[in-house]
């Protein structure tokens, strides 16, 4: 079987990862094209701008805004997506798929949404696809879920898995930043976009966490299946209360746990002991524990985003699908074999059926009787109290009021924050954050 010396390479995007994986490349290529056994070329980059000013120089005629110029090209063996978004992501990849094209990705978003046909065409026309850089940056959590940990029955993942809500949550806790500061802190740092919604609200780790339970438990998880919350409405009060009262930190958690036949997948805040592994997992560093039936727990570090760190897990990706090019069997033996799914998991578990226990801010009015008719239908609900904790105010101010309950239902506690939302000393709606069940 002949080999291939030269390996060429189509890139598309050229933004802070594209510039950091052709970066990386350049430095390290003795080494990366040792280990992959053949030359690594870039022929060409798909960009929107050809006179954008860029801190990496290509040589005259790399860059092309003609996504034709890398699909049509017979010499192209790898395409590389660093492009993001829905659209016209997942059109390039699908046209490039279908033209034999091996894949390299960094697109979480697409992958999230568009798994299934993703995934079903790199089978039907043999193509590797490849997506490490997708989840965590430089942290090979893929690699060791797909490979690593193959022969274990995965129970659960809980992970960090957005550095820029971890980062907004370490300067709220160590320097008692306002979310509004701490955030705007993110943003000159270039860890938020101008627009973080997506990072502030969560969707991001969901795009991820959906990414990481489809593979880990062989079960398609869509986005619109997991429940998700963002950080927005934490407060530092919130913070110093977990800390000094329950030795608790909070972080934004992405969870998938199997019980019995059901699979719960959830991104929410969640309060953890200060020696939980993952407790110190600060700024924009990721950390993710994967729990397997013979292997137990086994946990992942490092920087989440970044142009080196993303650079990294891309050019990982392409050093494996490269030595499947060099020696001619690349598409022969499919590494998509993650889309079967799982006989073992009958249903995703609904939220309201899962338990846990509960810290519930109540900011009301300072009146006699208040903690009463709130602990009358907390009672109501089966939720009982594990302690109490209210900080002497200025009398007639309104005040916080915090209940920390023993494990309770999800939809007993949704039912009665209806009801205690309702009455007429709440000032504002309840805030309801999680505690971690490992205690």
């Amino acid at each position: 079987m002949a080999e291939k010396s030269i390996i060429q390479i189509g890139m598309i995007g050229f933004g802070n990862v594209g510039q950091g994986v052709y970066r990386l490349l350049e430095k390290n290529r003795s080494l990366i094209e040792a280990k992959v056994g053949a030359q690594m070329r870039i022929k060409k980059i798909v960009v929107r701008d050809l006179a954008k000013q860029r801190e990496v120089s290509v040589p005259e005629g790399m860059l092309t805004t003609n996504f034709d110029d890398v699909v049509s090209d017979p010499e192209i063996d790898v395409v590389l997506e660093l492009m993001g978004g829905y659209e016209p992501a997942r059109t390039y990849l699908l046209d490039a798929m279908r033209r034999g094209k091996q894949i390299v990705t960094a697109n979480k978003a697409v992958l999230s949404v568009h798994w299934d046909e993703i995934i079903q065409t790199a089978r039907d026309h043999k193509v590797d696809i490849y997506f490490e850089a997708a989840v965590c940056g430089g942290i090979p959590v893929i690699q060791a879920i797909n490979d690593g940990l193959a022969a274990n029955n995965i129970t659960s993942i809980y992970g960090i898995v957005n550095g820029t809500t971890n980062f907004i949550l370490q300067k709220m806790t160590e320097e008692k930043k306002s979310f509004k500061e701490a955030l705007q802190m993110a943003q000159k740092k270039g860890l938020a976009e101008a627009d973080p919604t997506l990072d502030i609200n969560g969707m991001d780790a969901a795009h991820k966490l959906a990414i990481l339970a489809s593979l880990a438990f062989s079960k398609r998880v869509k986005v619109e299946d997991i429940y998700v919350e963002g950080i927005d409405r934490i407060t530092v009060q919130d913070i110093e209360f977990a800390k000094e009262e329950f030795g608790r930190v909070v972080k934004l958690f992405a969870i998938a746990e199997v019980e019995g036949d059901e699979l719960e997948v959830r991104v929410h805040p969640t309060l953890i002991p200060e020696d939980h592994l993952l407790a110190k997992v600060d700024g924009e560093y990721n950390g993710v524990l994967v729990t397997g039936d013979f292997v137990g727990t086994t946990m992942y570090y490092g920087l989440g985003a970044g142009s080196k760190p993303t650079a990294s897990a891309v050019m990982s990706d392409l050093i494996y699908v490269g030595r499947s090019v060099h020696d001619n069997v690349a598409g022969e033996i499919s590494n998509c074999w993650f889309l079967n799914d799982n006989p073992q998991i009958k249903r995703l578990k609904k939220m309201g059926d899962i338990k846990s226990r509960y810290y519930l801010k109540f900011t009301v009015l300072d009146q006699v009787g208040v903690l009463s008719a709130i602990s009358r239908i907390l009672g109501e609900n089966q939720i009982s109290i594990a302690s109490v904790i209210q900080k002497e105010q200025k009398k007639g101010d309104k005040v916080p009021v915090v209940i920390v309950t023993y494990e309770a239902l999800e939809k007993n506690v949704q039912e009665a924050l209806k009801k205690i939302n309702g009455l007429p000393f709440v000032q504002e709606e309840t805030l309801l954050i999680r505690m971690d069940r490992g205690e």
